[in-house]
């Protein structure tokens, strides 16, 4: 989705509905249009091994290069901002790490997959990356230490237009800083 579609006519416009941005944003407002869902979702992939989540993208499909820190990287089901147990299991790693390296700070970006409008899925990776963030200081984790960013569909795990790469692309990928 290279050209903007705005509002209303984008849902009837579009063939899929979930995740699309084409700027960073660290705010956005939540009233924003719901997509409706037009694409059955297929089962997620199995999780790859040393991953805590079930909504883990397999090693070799590209993944494993966007993965490159201390922090995992949580993921969602589609045109959801709710922590499943795996997500908390694996924040509950990063507040462990965090907890140890009380001098770091990290970035939260909110992803999504290539369905749905700009506006929508701005806001989807800003609740996504706000659910992370919440979690992490609910764990204990100061909150002047975590700073959060959508980024919509504008920086993927994956190309694609099928499960396998939506399922990627719906994350919260964290930064250490």
């Amino acid at each position: 989705m290279k050209n903007r579609i705005n509002g209303t006519l984008a849902i009837v416009l579009l063939v899929t509905a979930g995740c699309s941005s084409k700027s960073a944003v660290t705010s956005t407002d939540s009233t924003a249009p719901k997509a409706t869902p037009q694409v059955a979702e297929a089962p997620v992939s199995p999780a790859a091994p040393g991953l805590a989540t079930s909504h883990a993208a397999p090693t070799g499909y590209g993944f494993d290069k966007w993965q490159t820190g201390p922090l995992g990287d949580v993921f969602f089901d589609y045109d959801s901002s709710s922590l499943s147990s795996d997500a908390q299991g694996q924040l509950k790693q990063n507040a462990g790490w965090l907890s140890s390296n009380g001098a770091k700070k990290t970035t939260i970006e909110g992803h999504c997959d290539s369905r749905g409008t700009s506006e929508y899925n701005l806001a989807l990776g800003e609740r996504r990356a706000s659910s992370a963030k919440d979690y992490l200081v609910k764990l204990g984790v100061a909150a002047s230490r975590i700073e959060s960013v959508s980024f919509g569909e504008e920086k993927p795990f994956a190309e694609g237009q099928n499960e396998e790469a939506w399922s990627k692309n719906r994350r919260a990928h964290f930064i250490v800083k």
